[in-house]
């Protein structure tokens, strides 16, 4: 399945490539649910708040509620989801489930306490843990930061205390230069709960090839440039 994104930076619609540079944006932002109205899930990432700069507040609550009144879609929202208050809020909101990347981790190792008092307030499936990497390494706050370890050392750890896992390759993201398909396979391997696949994503095939693998595929420069209708 095919999952379209919308990532908010400064109240607008954007792509990033590598997670840096803007590459583009949408100031019509209620528009892009007409657009991906055909889609039964949407991710939508406060880059704002994941960074620390800010947040995108009333554009995240405005999407959850339009995108399940009108579109009956399901919306999955990460970025700044550092307490158990938060994910609470966003559930209130309408949000189906809740990305917690950052907060998934402490010095250097798996927060278990945290995903724990999570996991018994809003439930297990409704987190997904986003297990982000650049060169190899999992990155955190917004990808500014890298840790010491790779998404396959902790998914058996994870394992209890998630949903699912949104994996993106942030060294393709926002490059359309194709999925790390290789890669793709080898997080397959680790863990039998769902994962979301993301990162450079720019054909149909490699849909497919996920799908065939059991991933969903987050997508969002090959649509928002329309290399993919």
């Amino acid at each position: 399945m095919m999952i379209p994104c919308i990532d908010l930076q400064d109240g607008k619609a954007v792509q990033l490539v590598h997670g840096r540079r803007r590459a583009l944006e949408v100031a019509d932002v209620l528009g892009l649910l007409e657009r991906f109205r055909r889609h039964p899930w949407l991710n939508v990432i406060d880059l704002d708040a994941a960074i620390g700069t800010g947040a995108n507040e009333e554009w995240v609550k405005k999407l959850c509620r339009a995108a399940r009144r009108d579109y009956g879609m399901r919306v999955r929202v990460g970025g700044g989801v550092r307490t158990v208050a938060r994910a609470k809020e966003l559930v209130k909101l309408g949000a189906a489930q809740v990305i917690v990347g950052s907060a998934a981790f402490r010095d250097g190792a798996v927060d278990t306490r945290f995903l724990r008092r999570l996991r018994t307030a809003i439930g297990r499936r409704r987190i997904v843990v986003a297990l982000d990497t650049l060169r190899g390494r999992i990155a955190v706050r917004g990808w500014r930061t890298r840790l010491a370890l790779r998404p396959a050392e902790v998914m058996e750890e994870l394992a209890p205390l998630c949903g699912g896992f949104l994996c993106t390759d942030v060294d393709r993201e926002g490059t359309m230069s194709g999925a790390n398909l290789k890669w793709f396979r080898e997080l397959r391997e680790q863990t039998s709960l769902p994962i979301i696949a993301a990162g450079g994503i720019r054909s149909r095939r490699e849909i497919a090839a996920l799908e065939k693998m059991g991933m969903d595929a987050a997508v969002g420069m090959a649509l928002y440039t329309k290399r993919l209708r």
